[in-house]
């Protein structure tokens, strides 16, 4: 205890409001979805057609949901036009099969690769869970209750689990745009995390190619 004590006063001395450089610091908690199903792409859908219907300057205005590019022609792209047509539609939007004398809407897709994120602590609660329940089963190990005492852990966790989802180094950047004339009149713009396995339906054409097979020239001569 004293040497712990001394060691305090000591970096308090050593301690200066000075650094050779800025401090790193984390941001304030805060959850991210992941997009890992079609139906997270009508949801998205959904919600950015909500957005479009309400917005003041396009309830009247006719809407031409732009062609995929080379940029935006993967499986995300085709299930997000179709799905946005849909709901714009249903909504009661005026939707045109030409651009002529309608506004433009479109969105862009960019995928973000982290390739060294360095250590990021588990969900809130899970050291605390797995620290309960390692206790219960010490405290509980000389009788015969040691595997009902772990039960209220075990379902605590089974009943939160299905909101746990990995981290992970795949992120992708979706926004949605109406434009005018060279006036943006809409623009929103959603994060999420998805699996590194779906880039390709995201950005075809970010993911890697497979290394060429060598060839073998084949002939009489040793």
């Amino acid at each position: 205890m004293t040497l712990f004590a001394l060691s305090l006063a000591l970096s308090g001395c050593f301690y200066s409001d000075a650094a050779q450089v800025p401090m790193a610091t984390t941001y304030p908690y805060s959850e991210q979805q992941r997009m890992q199903a079609a139906h997270h792409w009508q949801v998205l859908a959904e919600h950015e057609a909500q957005g479009i219907l309400q917005h003041s300057n396009l309830r009247n205005t006719p809407l031409y949901v732009a062609e995929q590019n080379g940029k935006t022609s993967g499986e995300f792209a085709r299930g997000y036009r179709a799905l946005l047509t849909s709901e714009l539609v249903s909504g009661g939007a005026r939707i045109r099969t030409r651009p002529e004398q309608a506004a433009r809407l479109d969105f862009d897709v960019e995928v973000i690769h982290h390739s060294d994120r360095g250590f990021i602590r588990p969900y809130p609660g899970v050291i605390s869970l797995a620290s309960l329940g390692a206790g219960i089963a010490v405290l509980a190990a000389p009788s015969s209750n040691a595997g009902l005492a772990l039960l209220p852990p075990a379902v605590a966790a089974d009943v939160t689990s299905g909101s746990w989802t990995g981290v992970g180094d795949e992120e992708v950047i979706i926004t949605t745009e109406v434009v005018d004339h060279r006036h943006v009149l809409y623009s929103s713009s959603n994060i999420y995390y998805i699996n590194r396995g779906d880039r390709e339906h995201y950005a075809p054409h970010q993911v890697p190619k497979p290394p060429p097979i060598p060839k073998v020239r084949l002939d009489n001569r040793w």
